[in-house]
Parts: structure tokens; sequence; C-alpha cells
């Protein structure tokens, strides 16, 4: 790894990305090292409900209430982000941007709920090999910004990318303004 860790940033997908699985995407590095790093989709969801797939935690979900599709890897796998209070106690709690972290569902919704304000449930992640994202990054398919809590819990996630853009200064902001298919330009 060239550089400092990425972890806690936002990965926000160059125009020019048309992979469709990270087409006009927001990505938050949840774990960034030699090995590679993993990310999570903050801005896809799905029409599948939170309370149809884990009913124990669907009162804490963040609107909307519904998984995400955190990524093209390992999709029958869930990772939740949760946002915890400020007396948190949560086991193993690692924060990755402020007080959002990564919360076990294995654990109780009930031990646990009074630490943890909302939760937002992702079926997979994105993953790349050692040297695989900071090669995309210096070929421009990313833009690496500043991650804010409220982009991972966001009731609007259909609008991230051209928040996570627009809130940029200098060129980056300007690239909101292009069409999402050049050609109908």
């Amino acid at each position: 790894m060239n550089g400092p860790s990425l972890r806690g940033r936002l990965l926000v997908a160059a125009p020019r990305l048309i992979d469709p699985n990270f087409f006009r995407t927001a990505v938050l590095i949840i774990d960034h090292g030699d090995h590679g790093a993993a990310g999570l989709v903050l801005n896809r969801p799905t029409n599948v409900r939170t309370g149809g797939t884990i009913p124990r935690w669907d009162r804490l979900a963040a609107l909307p209430a519904v998984i995400f599709v955190g990524g093209p890897v390992q999709r029958d796998s869930a990772i939740a982000l949760a946002k915890a209070g400020p007396e948190a106690t949560l086991p193993d709690w690692r924060p990755i941007v402020d007080t959002v972290g990564i919360v076990d569902l294995r654990l109780d919704p009930d031990e646990v709920g009074t630490d943890i304000e909302r939760l937002r449930v992702f079926s997979g992640y994105a993953g790349w090999g050692a040297g695989q994202l900071e090669a995309e990054i210096s070929t421009g398919s990313w833009l690496v910004v500043d991650a804010r809590p409220d982009d991972v819990l966001t009731a609007a996630p259909a609008r991230l990318w051209h928040l996570a853009l627009t809130r940029q200064r200098g060129r980056f902001a300007g690239l909101v303004t292009l069409p999402s298919d050049p050609s109908l330009n």
C-alpha cells in the first residue's frame, strides 16, 4: 500500500467509471491495508425490507428500512453499519466515520439497542486486491473525499453521489453536471 490508509474515506465513482457494479456510486472504505481494501456501496438500496430479512434489528433500521447492495463480493453475507450513541459500549466496536462503525448482527439488539441510534444493513461488499484500489484511483476511476456520518445513513441514498460531489471544491464539483449517458449530450 502506498500512502495512508483510506479507511473511513468515501470513494465517489468518476463519471467515466461505467462498470454497472459501481456506476455513480459512493463507497465507504471500511478496511484498507497492504492486503487490499473493502468497502460498502452506500447508495444502492434494494426493495427487500430489513424486517423481512433481519426482523430483530428492524426497529433500529435507518430509513429507507431496506437492505442495500454493499457490492458484488459475497452477496449472501450481511454487514451492518450503525451510528452509536455517545456513551456506547458495544462489543468489539471500531468506529469508521465519527460514531459510525460495524455492528455484529449476531448480537441481541435488545442488549445493545440503547447504544445504537440507527443501523443500515448491506448485502455483500466491494473488494480490491493488494494495490488494485490504488491503481484505480491513479487512473481516475475514483475520487477520494471525506466521508460524513450522514452519508452512511442518509434517507436519500439516490442523491448521495451528487451530494458528495457538490460539496467538493474545484473540478470535482463540476463533475456532477456531466450527463449519465454522454451520447445523449
